[in-house]
């Protein structure tokens, strides 16, 4: 595996893997329900960590600059490598300037999700690749820009009838095994028919994601990050 994905932690998570040796994800980071600024901030990370911004709590009236300097203070204390703001509400103002601010202030990289990252200059946070879709197409919108990947061990169910056909995701598909292995797509696949429709099975395996990155360094991307919960051997 080339790329060494940052596997994001909750607080607790992280208090309770004391042998862990790989790169840590801090995702516990959150609009304070209380004040202008972040809760939650981490007390300690070993250093090149990457700190998660997410807005799983809305940012209502919250600060920029308060929170910019939070940010900083914890990046220079703990020497993170970077930011990844997971922002997943759309359209949201607040958010946008916050998002805007914080890459043009920051002292490290500031990974945006690709929802509010169009009109920035910073590397964007891209969803899982689908098992359906080549890499470099998937990337291919994002072209000159440099890329952050999550990872997940997702897949989907494509079912064909005479009036199409329709794709169902199928989150944290762990338990399949068997299957074909799918190269090109670094999956697997598992294909059941009956009379009246065909029903494909893809999801992708640890040594798939393997591949994946193998790939994602070839092609330029530079960071993979995955939850710690779903990836951690």
């Amino acid at each position: 595996m080339v790329i060494r994905p940052y596997l994001a932690m909750t607080a607790a998570e992280f208090r309770e893997c004391k042998d862990f040796s790989g790169s840590i994800g801090w995702m516990s980071c959150l609009f304070s329900p209380y004040g202008a600024g972040l809760s939650n901030l981490p007390q300690a990370l070993p250093e090149g960590s990457l700190l998660i911004l997410s807005d799983y709590t809305p940012m209502l009236g919250h600060d920029p600059q308060t929170i910019a300097g939070q940010l900083e203070d914890c990046i220079r204390a703990f020497g993170c490598r970077g930011l990844l703001l997971d922002f997943q509400r759309p359209n949201v103002e607040q958010t946008v300037h916050l998002a805007a601010l914080l890459a043009a202030v920051l002292p490290c990289p500031v990974g945006v999700s690709d929802e509010y990252a169009k009109e920035l200059d910073c590397p964007v946070f891209l969803p899982p690749v689908p098992p359906d879709t080549p890499l470099t197409e998937y990337i291919a919108p994002w072209a000159g820009r440099e890329i952050w990947l999550e990872l997940a061990l997702d897949g989907q169910v494509i079912t064909l009838t005479q009036q199409g056909a329709a794709v169902t995701p199928l989150l944290h598909s762990v338990g399949l095994t068997g299957g074909f292995a799918e190269e090109s797509l670094h999956c697997h696949y598992r294909i059941e028919t009956t009379s009246d429709k065909a029903v494909f099975t893809l999801w992708r395996t640890r040594e798939d994601l393997e591949k994946l990155l193998e790939e994602a360094d070839q092609l330029g991307i530079t960071t993979a990050v995955g939850l710690y919960q779903e990836l951690h051997l």
